[in-house]
């Protein structure tokens, strides 16, 4: 068997047990990111990563055991790495290179991870498809390599289903971990709000937050026990009680609320409905309580405009702190029409699009009070083509991932996991919500789902390479 085969919670186990060095793992996956470059995964190798191995190993000689100590990790590069740049998908900052750590690429650190790289992103996270002007290569799902991975995780999520990670972390505002989870077969978490802290940014209306992509619910659930430690005056943070890695284990009934709508006016795909019928079948048989509703809110012009306001506003903030005025040319077309968007914005429509953006998260709260869990496809689809994106991007990014915002703006726990590949050997995934604060139970239900066989452990060829 080779190494990448083995989950993360196997190599940390090995590790442990010194069957195995961090510095074998992390030349085995140096090798595999090298020679798999054309998948777009990586922005940057770190080439400090075999020193990191190498003081590792003599922690784990001398008997520490961090919980992630020696496992290989890529950071996404929307995330401050101290002394490894970091390009937030942007060619204006191609060279950067931060003096010190985010808040949660700081938690990895300590827990022992070695940073392999930063994996590949879209200019500022704003698109749900990976491709910049740093790499040469689009983010591409390795089950069919001309088709997106998704974004804004895309790299992640491609380096993780092609082995050339054990586990990756990653981000998520409207879906970005969750589409991309669902276009390479893997599971991807978004927790609840403010588990995971955003330090250093701050804002009252927080929809983005970092989460962990993995193979297995264990691995993913091992990588949030690590990053769910919120900064002092963090105004969301909570903590868990215990572990997550620990509380696998559902021990009683949920009731689950289904919908295939996509709120857009398309219709549903089939195989984004196939995922949610033959998802809900297995539930039922697990004895919980199913039960399809109506979509409660629709993305209608005013939801529509809301969104594209609010993004278009985060990305003009991003950019005036980071970008300075003479490189502005070099940012993408989509980064800039979303800066010209923002440009005719007034704190009065900022404002007035928060508010309606929270109440129309409202109002899927309300539809699923006496629920525990809602279901939906990931995607409306499966991976799409590399050049898809033209025209209206906004209004063709929502049609595809349509299923997944209204989770950021609630605030509400939130996974993507594998449901099927179909004939033509794409994946495809499906997508449950939990409560507020309810993590431990989504992630025990979905490693009961895991257990019931919802999906086949199939990789990609690239893995076998």
């Amino acid at each position: 068997m080779s190494l990448h085969e083995l989950t993360a919670a196997q190599q940390l186990k090995a590790l442990r047990a010194k069957e195995i060095s961090s510095r074998e793992l992390t030349e085995h996956y140096l090798g595999r990111i090298e020679r798999r470059a054309a998948l777009g995964a990586f922005v940057t190798v770190n080439e400090s990563a075999l020193d990191e191995a190498a003081r590792a190993d003599e922690r784990l000689a001398r008997g520490d055991h961090p919980p992630l100590l020696g496992l290989p990790l890529g950071i996404k590069d929307l995330a401050a790495t101290a002394g490894i740049r970091t390009t937030f998908g942007s060619a204006a900052l191609a060279e950067f290179v931060p003096p010190e750590d985010s808040w949660t690429v700081g938690l990895l650190r300590q827990a022992g991870a070695v940073v392999l790289g930063k994996t590949n992103t879209s200019e500022f996270g704003a698109t749900c498809y990976t491709e910049n002007d740093i790499t040469p290569n689009p983010a591409v799902t390795p089950y069919a390599p001309t088709r997106y991975s998704s974004g804004s995780s895309g790299g992640a999520a491609t380096a993780v289903a092609a082995g050339l990670l054990p586990v990756a972390h990653a981000s998520d505002g409207a879906g970005s971990i969750r589409t991309p989870a669902a276009t390479c077969h893997l599971v991807g978490m978004k927790p609840s709000r403010g588990l995971v802290s955003p330090a250093p940014a701050a804002s009252f209306l927080v929809a983005s937050t970092e989460g962990p992509m993995a193979r297995t619910v264990e691995d993913a659930a091992l990588l949030l026990d690590v990053m769910a430690s919120p900064a002092p005056g963090d105004l969301y943070g909570w903590r868990n009680e215990g572990s997550f890695a620990s509380a696998l284990k559902l021990r009683h009934r949920l009731k689950i609320a289904l919908w295939t709508d996509t709120g857009t006016g398309e219709d549903g795909h089939p195989q984004a409905e196939l995922a949610v019928r033959r998802t809900a079948d297995v539930l039922k048989e697990l004895g919980h309580d199913v039960q399809e509703i109506p979509l409660p809110a629709r993305w209608d012009e005013r939801v529509g405009r809301a969104i594209l306001a609010w993004f278009a506003y985060q990305v003009g903030a991003v950019t005036q702190l980071m970008v300075p005025p003479d490189r502005i040319p070099l940012l993408r077309p989509y980064t800039r029409h979303l800066l010209a968007i923002n440009d005719t914005l007034s704190a009065n429509d900022i404002v007035t699009a928060q508010a309606l953006l929270a109440r129309y998260a409202g109002t899927f709260l309300a539809a699923v009070d006496d629920h525990d869990v809602v279901l939906t496809p990931t995607t409306n689809g499966p991976p799409v083509p590399i050049g898809y994106y033209t025209g209206d991007e906004a209004d063709l990014m929502l049609k595809w991932s349509c299923h997944t915002p209204w989770a950021n703006l609630a605030g509400v726990p939130a996974i993507s996991l594998p449901s099927h590949v179909d004939d033509d050997g794409l994946p495809h995934g499906v997508h449950l919500v939990g409560r507020h604060r309810r993590d431990s139970e989504l992630l025990a239900l979905a490693a009961q789902l895991e257990g019931a066989a919802l999906w086949d452990e199939l990789h990609p060829p690239s893995w076998h390479e």
